[in-house]
């Protein structure tokens, strides 16, 4: 690490367009042992893959450096930089199993209506063994199962975080009939509170409240198996009422780099969207986003802005972002497809081999980044969209070796 800690100060120069520079110089510059011939991207076709974050990063190469990306395979690319993200709830509470979402629908729709009363919050926060926390703290908590529905694969060795939302689901509707009586609402209140106690509440350290550690602040964690949301400090605690806990900068506090982004540039705070939703209403971006004055107080060169300067981001195409050579993979089920050129605020467009633009049937996050070394053992839609790749990625190699041909 160039830095000493990860303060402010030190993170100051950590942004999308200096991130994107740093790909650039080492792929200009890389040299690998035992391999004497010069690869670096001046002289080689260099494709550059990325999912997530590392998709939006793919994206945005392509477009900055054309020189050195000779194509690229953007897949969940979020480059839509957002501040508030409350549409990544909807795409859960679309495509999920009906009954757990209707379950979930209704034990939080009964949660808000305690939480507004004076003398029923007490009741439902010590039901889920949370008394101590703030409304805004507790809604942070609840959220925190929902994580799990990005780490869905078809891909067996990558499926844990598909199990974890499986079993939450699994013990929320557990005797929970498909009717909507105070009695069903009972049963998935205490089924909801037992799964946050073995759960969350499980994870904090022993001899700990779970108000003396540090909160999950709901943000995008770029590529995350599991969650969606960065955590703070490990394990994932709860309250964030203390904002020193927040402010150790040792190079081991490795979240504070991801952050630091998301409050200077990229946003993604969730919070709940403006109609009732499977997220409590107590969760408001305001609440998300004061962390980031909590991590990051004032440094001597850097100041954190108030709200994240979304626009840098945004400026390099953002839902209609397009270049020769630029693949835009998506999945259909995808927390994140609202961030992505995907999303069905961005414009329609065709599906080339120049310009391939997929979306994948079923598909959640980056779904096309695993794949298997026979792919007649894969999924058909997960062997249709590896198959299109193959093609593609031999087509732009064709266009290479012509070009090459023609230079010489």
């Amino acid at each position: 690490m160039p830095v000493q800690n990860l303060s402010t100060d030190s993170l100051r120069w950590l942004t999308n367009a200096q991130s994107a520079a740093d790909s650039a110089r080492f792929m200009q510059h890389v040299r690998f042992p035992g391999v004497h011939e010069d690869v670096g991207a001046l002289r080689r076709p260099w494709i550059y893959y990325g999912g997530s974050y590392g998709g939006a990063r793919a994206a945005h190469m392509r477009l900055l450096y054309p020189d050195l990306v000779w194509a690229a395979i953007a897949s969940s690319a979020v480059t839509n930089a957002e501040i508030n993200n409350y549409e990544y709830f909807e795409i859960i509470a679309d495509y999920a199993d009906p009954h757990c979402i209707s379950t979930l629908r209704h034990a939080i729709a009964a949660i808000d209506s305690s939480l507004s009363s004076p003398w029923r919050a007490p009741f439902i926060k010590s039901l889920f063994g949370l008394s101590p926390l703030s409304n805004a703290d507790f809604a942070a908590v609840l959220m925190g199962p929902l994580g799990a529905w990005q780490g869905k694969n078809w891909d067996p060795e990558a499926a844990r975080g598909g199990e974890r939302w499986d079993a939450f689901c699994e013990r929320l509707t557990t005797g929970v009939g498909k009717g909507t009586g105070r009695l069903a609402v009972w049963r998935a209140l205490r089924n909801y509170a037992k799964y946050i106690k073995d759960v969350e509440i499980a994870s904090c350290p022993e001899g700990m409240s779970v108000e003396e550690v540090s909160s999950p602040i709901p943000i995008h964690r770029p590529a995350a198996p599991y969650s969606a949301f960065c955590m703070l400090t490990r394990p994932q605690c709860l309250g964030t009422s203390d904002p020193t806990k927040f402010q150790n900068t040792s190079l081991s506090e490795t979240w504070r780099a991801w952050t630091f982004q998301v409050c200077t540039e990229w946003g993604y705070f969730m919070a709940a969207p403006p109609y009732a939703s499977i997220v409590s209403q107590y969760l408001q971006v305001d609440y998300t986003a004061a962390n980031c004055q909590a991590a990051f107080p004032n440094g001597d060169r850097f100041i954190i802005p108030a709200w994240p300067n979304v626009t840098v981001v945004n400026e390099l195409g953002s839902y209609g972002i397009a270049a020769e050579r630029l693949a835009l993979i998506d999945g259909e089920w995808d927390p994140w497809r609202p961030r992505t050129p995907h999303s069905l605020h961005a414009p329609i467009r065709n599906d080339t081999v120049s310009q391939p633009f997929k979306l994948i049937p079923t598909g959640v996050h980056h779904y096309d980044e695993n794949g298997l070394a026979n792919l007649a053992k894969e999924p058909a839609h997960i062997q249709k969209i590896h198959h299109e790749e193959i093609a593609f990625v031999k087509a732009w190699l064709a266009e290479w070796e012509e070009l090459k041909g023609h230079q010489q």
